[in-house]
């Protein structure tokens, strides 16, 4: 009888899987979103007038409020306020967030008084470019948040257990997200004739990922009354204090855990959001749907991969060795998009090169998430995966600007470009060599991190080479 009491819902595998599975259900739709326009840029181009350095500026409004310092709040809150009220409130933002950018890009929004208005300022960006970037931006600060939420939730239900595993899987149903979306978005463009059809059909979907973790509130709320009982009859958490962001921000390791995290990603998020249209223009103007076929088994690559990886780190470590071997192999796959693909316009290289990328995809998150609670400690968990996706986000805020710009402004002479605009074409044939370098150098620098944090381990003891199952 005493056994059956003192065992917690988090002990039953049943119930944690369950639980992971109902939080992991919002991040996948939140995955879907972010992406829905990524691989019918060309098509938005065509509609409404999205240039690229126009898309780069939509693709950076996900990300400026969480640079302003909405994430470091979004920290404090998750730390003061705990994980339910977290991901009730950063569902909720990502919903309505989707709301705006949806009303945004219709057709009945550019007859309205408050789009001539947007019109009338800033006229180098239409009025439905910022009414969606304003979305965006709210949606941007949920969708963070949620990450960051969904992290400490795991690191909770999963202590002492299959945490690597269940990070890897929530990572991998994330990843599949993707794959989804660039599998029917152009789809759904094509047969309903508008881009508008695929946003709205995911903004019906983060409705319901909210659902899904408010039914995951019940079973945590359990879980937290078995916790409480324990911790009354052993020794109480020590409380959440503000002067322990300083303690975060003054550690070495966090910030070279930070600063590999903000390279890589920009090297891989900034870089979705163009692929399908690099893909098009380096294989001869194939079609968006062609390219999205091709580009959605770079998610669905590291999807397939992150569990096992996952259930490797758990089991022999390894976590260190694993962020080196991702970065180098990211930095492989943007030299062979920057130089190889243009000249062979081989489709079988790109299928390769993607999955590649898929792989480098999977190598480094199913290494970096579970090493967080490593070198930090649990009560302030949840504010130092804020800070890491703080310092991260300003990478991703500025990154797809800089491409876009850079995209623009190495095309403006290109002859093929020039024509295709004068002909008023469909599809605008870019060179994309010079973004491709640039990503290849966030990958350079990442790399020299990344060996630099193995050293450190090393020396330090962090155990980031060490297995999670004890």
């Amino acid at each position: 009888m005493t056994e059956l009491i003192q065992k917690k819902l988090n002990d039953s595998p049943a119930m944690r899987w369950t639980a992971l599975v109902l939080i992991a259900s919002m991040m996948f739709f939140g995955y879907m979103f972010v992406d829905v326009m990524s691989p019918i840029q060309a098509l938005m181009e065509n509609q409404r007038g999205w240039t690229p350095d126009i898309f780069g500026t939509y693709a950076a409004s996900e990300y400026i409020l969480n640079v302003c310092g909405f994430l470091i709040i979004a920290g404090v809150i998750l730390d003061k306020m705990g994980v339910r009220f977290t991901g009730e409130l950063s569902a909720s933002m990502m919903f309505a967030g989707a709301v705006i950018k949806y009303i945004g890009i219709t057709e009945w929004f550019q007859t309205t008084a408050l789009s001539d208005w947007l019109n009338s300022w800033w006229v180098s960006m239409p009025a439905s470019a910022k009414m969606a970037s304003l979305g965006f931006m709210l949606f941007g600060c949920g969708c963070e948040m949620a990450g960051t939420t969904v992290s400490k939730a795991i690191a909770k239900w999963f202590k002492g257990k299959e945490m690597a595993l269940a990070m890897g899987l929530e990572m991998a149903i994330a990843r599949i997200g993707v794959f989804a979306i660039f599998s029917i978005s152009p789809i759904i463009a094509d047969s309903f004739g508008t881009v508008v059809a695929p946003v709205a059909f995911c903004t019906v979907l983060l409705l319901i990922g909210l659902i899904t973790f408010t039914v995951f509130t019940f079973m945590d709320r359990k879980l937290d009354s078995q916790l409480g009982e324990e911790a009354e009859s052993g020794e109480a958490e020590e409380e959440f204090k503000f002067s322990d962001l300083g303690k975060i921000l003054s550690s070495q390791v966090f910030w070279i855990v930070a600063l590999l995290c903000v390279l890589y990603y920009s090297a891989i998020f900034p870089f979705q959001r163009y692929g399908a249209n690099m893909l098009q223009c380096n294989l001869d103007g194939i079609s968006a749907e062609a390219a999205s076929n091709i580009f959605r088994w770079f998610p669905i690559g590291a999807a397939v991969i992150t569990p096992f990886l996952g259930n490797f780190l758990d089991r022999k470590g390894k976590g260190a060795t694993m962020l080196i071997g991702g970065s180098l192999l990211l930095i492989c796959c943007h030299l062979i998009f920057a130089f190889v693909l243009p000249e062979t316009k081989s489709a079988l290289l790109a299928y390769s090169t993607i999955v590649l990328l898929g792989i480098s995809f999977a190598l480094v998150p199913a290494a970096l998430w579970p090493s967080v609670p490593k070198i930090i400690d649990e009560k302030v968990l949840g504010s130092a995966y804020c800070l890491i996706f703080w310092v991260q986000n300003i990478g991703l805020c500025f990154v797809p600007k800089l491409i876009g710009n850079i995209l623009t402004s190495t095309n403006e002479d290109n002859p093929a470009v020039i024509a295709a605009k004068a002909n008023g074409d469909d599809f605008i044939p870019y060179d994309y060599t010079v973004p491709l370098v640039v990503f290849a150098g966030f990958g350079i620098l990442a790399l020299l991190i990344a060996l630099y944090l193995k050293l450190i381990d090393k020396k330090r003891g962090y155990g980031l080479e060490e297995p999670n199952i004890k």
